[in-house]
């Protein structure tokens, strides 16, 4: 029996009627009635009692429709929801992002994605950048935000922002009222940053900013996450070049001050060329509106 059968079946049981029921199938009543007592046959069941002015559903009957009534709703619903996922307008994305655009890019594009994508599940990734394009290599990701990679002809990227780069230090340091900070100032200061291992562009760019000033930087401690290196610049173990959207979570602590000539990193949205999720494409189309 398949979802056919139920039809006939369903057909009868709401009318009654053998000549209504066939002619609702665009059928003759001889072989609609031969479908009837095929699927009797089959079920090894007496659905319907008949005679020759009425047809009834006996109990097994009126069970089986409800059944079956269940069954094609399923059906029918299953077959929406294959459409919608391959349309891209139900599913799951799995979105990855580093910790410090949580404060900035990530709400608007997650809030934006919501409300036109309402069925696609999203699944939120918070990873460092090196996890981040790990993961987006072997597909465990459908899209991430993250630092502007080099030369990947394999990945799809569209740019959301400009971060700029500010030193973090505790309130009571000797250059927590310099109006803005240069890397003369930091010469023989104690420097906390993410290992190029794990944010290799953003370690970079710290580098080089130092390298243009002539100074040697002196990295201390190197911890992985952004959160991490805040924890220990408040307690005193050095000073720290963030990303400026962190900064508006400091506590009263600690001070962040503008870098001159500060380094800039872009921020970009990236996607697997060769992704095969349908849900994709109306992130990246957000992104790509909102960085007209």
């Amino acid at each position: 029996m398949d979802t056919r059968h139920m039809h006939y079946f369903m057909a009868l049981a709401e009318t009654l009627h053998f000549g209504r029921a066939a002619k609702l199938l665009h059928m003759t009543q001889p072989p609609f009635s031969r479908q009837i007592a095929l699927i009797e046959q089959k079920l090894g069941v007496k659905l319907f009692e008949r005679n020759s002015r009425h047809v009834t559903l006996t109990p097994a009957g009126k069970h089986f429709l409800d059944d079956c009534r269940t069954v094609i709703a399923q059906f029918d619903a299953a077959c929406r929801d294959v459409r919608l996922v391959a349309s891209g307008m139900k599913g799951e994305l799995r979105f990855g992002f580093m910790m410090h655009a949580a404060h900035s890019v990530v709400p608007r594009l997650v809030q934006r994605y919501s409300e036109i994508r309402p069925d696609v599940r999203l699944v939120l990734e918070e990873r460092t950048p090196t996890e981040i394009d790990d993961m987006l290599m072997v597909g465990k990701l459908d899209a991430a935000v993250t630092f502007a990679p080099g030369y990947s002809p394999h990945l799809r990227t569209i740019h959301l922002a400009k971060e700029k780069l500010r030193m973090i230090m505790r309130a009571d340091h000797a250059c927590a009222n310099k109006r803005m900070i240069g890397p003369d100032d930091l010469c023989h200061e104690r420097l906390i940053a993410t290992p190029t291992s794990v944010a290799p562009t953003l370690r970079s760019a710290i580098a080089s900013y130092f390298a243009a000033g002539g100074i040697s930087p002196n990295f201390v401690l190197e911890p992985r996450l952004q959160h991490t290196i805040i924890k220990l610049v408040a307690e005193g173990l050095g000073v720290a070049l963030i990303p400026e959207s962190l900064c508006s979570m400091l506590d009263e602590s600690l001070v962040s001050k503008p870098l001159r000539t500060a380094p800039t990193l872009d921020v970009v949205l990236c996607a697997p060329i060769t992704s095969a999720n349908p849900a994709v494409s109306a992130l990246m189309d957000i992104a790509a509106q909102s960085s007209c």
